[in-house]
């Protein structure tokens, strides 16, 4: 007597052909690992009649399956799950959002060197002040004007990176038991940092601008009369992870939004790599209201653990003493370094480089991935694969056993499980750290998961 199939017939979620949604149901659990190596799959004419399909449709979604190397069939005995080959060797980690590797190191080390031997030792000899030493804000401000951004050094405070002044700002605005606001897929760090201070996460609907006008406001006037602080948190430019970005138009629609609800926003501009009119930053269109968060470790090496706020005259004290309380003073060895590649146009070299490089990625993820990712209006350092709830948890699974690391679904999601989730939902790759042979290695890799879970070109329009 043959053994019954542990599988629970059903067919994946969407519009397509019912072959077609019987195999990517079928590639999802496999590769997820819901369906173990060795289990047998339901008869084909038992399958066919439980989901009211035809028995020549079966047939041609196991034949497909069968040729993916995702099941095997065994003639007088049925069909069952197939043993794939796991990869040996380090992991590969397209998790890790890293500008590309190996552009600024060895001129890192060079100017190490050279700094050495002229470090100003009353630099070093004394704690700095808390927000930095004039001169290093000044050549942080400049740096700023070259991504666009006009930033009075008085109100410019430094911080021991993007991380650091995030949770600064987070302290400052919202405070104990206050709201943030996000999009409904946002930045995994602002989500591990939000929930470690206590503070509610409230996710916005989105669409491939980022954060909708109207369920922002809708969600601010369902906020009003809660007690503690209210934050909106927003990466207007190459969305982080939905690469995203926002158009003048949409821009100047949410300040106008959190003008009238008296809301403040924390603007993270850590992905913008050149100016453009036509995205200006939050901060300059409201610069009473934004708080404005960039720093060097995207922008031109990621050891350099400078990053800074750009404050409202109003917010400069409060958040000195933010700064004071959580970290008392930044490393100046960085600022001397930040400074020395701004005065001697280092800093614009590497910037050019690592643009350049991050084109080359990601133009080699769009040769291999295709369709299956979301375009993106910017330059950046990873791509976004839409894809729905199960697929994005089985595409993980199945990429760690082939030793590839992606960014876990549920890290970005702002709240997983709500209604709206699964429309939402993707998986986030990073181009960046790997070495190129590396990184096209194991993108193609996911290209043939892609190809096994039956993914479509199509992405939601609204996320919510």
């Amino acid at each position: 007597m043959r053994l019954r199939s542990p599988w629970q017939p059903r067919l994946a979620e969407g519009s397509g052909p019912p072959g077609e949604r019987l195999a990517a149901a079928l590639s999802q659990d496999i590769l997820s690992g819901e369906l173990a190596v060795g289990a047998r799959l339901p008869a084909q004419r038992d399958l066919a009649w439980r989901l009211g399909i035809g028995l020549g449709t079966v047939t041609k979604a196991y034949a497909l399956l069968e040729r993916r190397g995702l099941l095997r069939s065994v003639r007088g005995s049925g069909s069952f799950v197939a043993a794939t080959e796991a990869r040996k060797g380090p992991l590969v980690d397209l998790s890790r959002n890293a500008p590309p590797s190996g552009v600024s190191e060895r001129l890192l080390a060079r100017t190490l060197a050279a700094v050495s031997r002229r470090l100003d030792a009353d630099v070093f000899n004394t704690y700095p002040p808390v927000a930095g030493h004039a001169r290093y804000r000044n050549e942080m401000a400049r740096w700023f004007r070259r991504l666009g951004m006009e930033a009075d050094p008085e109100c410019l405070l430094l911080a021991g990176g993007a991380q650091h002044a995030l949770a600064v700002a987070l302290s400052v605005l919202c405070g104990p038991g206050g709201t943030l606001l996000v999009e409904a897929q946002t930045y995994p760090g602002v989500l591990t940092l939000a929930r470690h201070m206590g503070l509610r996460v409230v996710g916005v609907a989105m669409d491939g601008e980022g954060m909708l006008p109207d369920a922002l406001d809708r969600t601010l006037h369902d906020l009003q009369g809660q007690s503690g602080g209210i934050a909106v948190y927003l990466t207007p430019t190459m969305q982080n992870p939905t690469t995203g970005s926002m158009g003048r138009g949409r821009r100047e629609a949410i300040v106008a939004v959190c003008r009238a609800r008296d809301a403040m926003l924390v603007e993270d501009d850590v992905y913008t790599l050149a100016p453009e009119a036509e995205f200006p930053p939050l901060a300059g269109l409201a610069p009473e209201r934004v708080v404005y968060i960039n720093s060097l470790s995207k922008t031109l090496n990621p050891s350099l653990r400078v990053g800074a706020l750009v404050v409202p005259p109003a917010l400069v004290a409060r958040t000195e003493a933010a700064l004071h309380a959580s970290g008392l003073m930044i490393s100046p060895l960085g600022c001397v370094v930040m400074e020395q590649w701004v005065l001697d146009g280092t800093a614009e070299a590497i910037g050019t480089a690592i643009r350049e490089e991050a084109q080359r990625r990601r133009a080699l993820a769009g040769a291999i991935l295709g369709s299956a990712t979301r375009d993106a209006r910017h330059v950046g350092y990873h791509v976004w694969l839409p894809l729905q709830a199960g697929q994005a948890a089985a595409l993980e699974t199945a990429a760690r056993a082939l030793g590839i690391l992606v960014t876990p679904p549920a890290s970005t999601a702002a709240a997983p499980g709500t209604p709206g989730d699964d429309a939402s939902s993707g998986v986030r790759l990073c181009l960046g750290a790997p070495a190129i042979d590396e990184l096209e290695t194991a993108l193609r890799a996911i290209a043939g998961l892609v190809e096994n879970l039956g993914v479509g070109a199509s992405a939601p329009s609204v996320l919510a």
